[in-house]
């Protein structure tokens, strides 16, 4: 077994500065770190138990089987909350057949956005003798 340790999503934008506007101001993700200067300098965010880097510059957009999976409290909050940031919501949050409530979005690569809520009495919660 490998051991990792410490992961992150690296993603090369066609319009680094666009993209850091959007996961920074529009999505609000709070910055791990910052490296380099200039349009291609580097901006890792933090994702809950993983980073996704942003940097560099890609002529084309990343492959559509990308796609970012972010687990929050309250979808319907961070719903609104989004919404009010002019954030385009590509689904707002419905509860699916198995039990997660789910809300779509994109980054501006097109990078597809699940942002999932697990509630309470949910099985992914269940942890046997605690």
């Amino acid at each position: 077994m490998v051991h990792v340790l410490s992961s992150r999503i690296l993603l090369r934008p066609t319009g680094p500065e666009r993209s850091r506007v959007f996961y920074g101001e529009k999505l609000r993700l709070s910055v791990y770190r910052e490296f380099g200067t200039g349009p291609e300098r580097g901006t890792v965010y933090f994702l809950g138990g993983g980073f996704l880097e942003v940097s560099g510059r890609s002529d084309t957009p990343p492959s559509p089987g990308l796609q970012l999976w972010l687990q929050v409290g309250d979808a319907r909050a961070t719903y609104e909350q989004l919404v009010s940031r002019g954030v385009e919501i590509a689904r707002p949050p419905e509860e699916e057949p198995w039990g997660l409530i789910e809300m779509w979005t994109a980054d501006p690569d097109g990078v597809m956005i699940c942002i999932v809520e697990v509630p309470r009495d949910h099985p992914m919660r269940y942890r046997p003798g605690i």
